[in-house]
């Protein structure tokens, strides 16, 4: 598999109209706590975790690692974006028979949900992610029962490639490509 060119780590934040994208801060702790805790959060994600074991093993700066952005509003992280880790070989659904694409997950604590932050900071990411690595392709797994997930896949541009079975649900895998999302 041939590893794509090495990303300059944590880039400036990036700033929307609304949001701030930047690298995590011990500020952010007790969002990231309150993500992993949250019954909603965790409907198509595993569950929620018990918040005593997240106080315990969450470290003072959570999250810090290339291609995780914390969301920002208000000066108030409201979620993260992860864009730089690659889809394992093994796992099921790739668009390139050798695997390793970039995957874009995401979380946003309920209050935040229905407001468009995550389509304009996900929009954000992966322009930035256009950017430092042209030509990259860019992949999506989501329960097909999180309905708000598959919209927003949508939105940004994502095109189904396959339907599979994992974790005991459908899984919707879609893919996105910097070159179909610049306008012709």
């Amino acid at each position: 598999m041939t590893e794509p060119a090495p990303v300059a780590w944590p880039p400036a934040p990036i700033t929307t109209e609304r949001l701030v994208l930047r690298e995590p801060e011990a500020r952010d702790r007790a969002a990231f706590i309150d993500l992993s805790a949250s019954p909603e959060v965790g409907t198509y994600v595993g569950g929620a975790r018990p918040r005593a074991e997240l106080e315990r093993v969450v470290p003072e700066v959570p999250g810090r690692r290339p291609g995780l952005f914390v969301v920002e509003l208000d000066g108030t992280m409201i979620g993260f974006i992860q864009l730089l880790d690659r889809r394992a070989p093994e796992h099921p659904g790739h668009v390139r028979p050798e695997g390793g694409e970039a995957e874009l997950g995401y979380m946003f604590l309920p209050h935040a949900w229905g407001h468009g932050y995550a389509a304009e900071a996900c929009t954000a990411a992966l322009d930035w992610f256009a950017d430092a690595l042209p030509g990259e392709l860019v992949v999506l797994t989501t329960q097909t029962a999180n309905a708000r997930s598959m919209r927003l896949a949508a939105k940004l541009g994502f095109t189904e490639v396959e339907r599979f079975e994992e974790y005991g649900a459908e899984q919707w895998f879609g893919v996105w490509s910097p070159l179909a999302a610049q306008p012709g």
